[in-house]
């Protein structure tokens, strides 16, 4: 999977969550738990399992942080918090302001979002 453009924020995520020179664990004997997928879910369960004293395994075919940080939860709510901006803006005659001229630059919107992404993904980290 490709994460364009190849900015500062997008070379932070991927630092975070598929650093390089990264070598995979060898695997050996038994695990208590083998989460399948580095999502929330996934990245709780390996850590609470591994907390607890239990050998935990985590699997994950792209990046750490799963559909919600990548693609989904995060990058979605950036996008909506940006319009809603701009919306509340617009409508601020309706609360006695002076109303904004407020016109979205995407460029903008997208790179305050791959800012966020990549602070969470410290969270989700390898």
């Amino acid at each position: 999977m490709e994460l364009v453009p190849w900015d500062e924020h997008n070379r932070s995520l991927v630092e975070c969550i598929r650093p390089a020179g990264w070598q995979n664990p060898v695997p050996s004997g038994r695990y208590n738990l083998v989460a399948i997928g580095g999502g929330t879910a996934g990245l709780v369960a390996a850590i609470g399992a591994a907390s607890l004293g239990g050998r935990a395994a985590l699997v994950e075919r792209h990046l750490l942080g799963g559909d919600c940080l990548n693609y989904g939860c995060v990058p979605s709510k950036a996008l909506l918090r940006c319009a809603r901006a701009c919306h509340d803006a617009r409508q601020a005659h309706l609360y006695g302001c002076y109303p904004l001229q407020a016109e979205a630059d995407f460029s903008r919107i997208m790179e305050r979002m791959r800012r966020l992404r990549a602070g969470i993904a410290r969270h989700d980290a390898a």
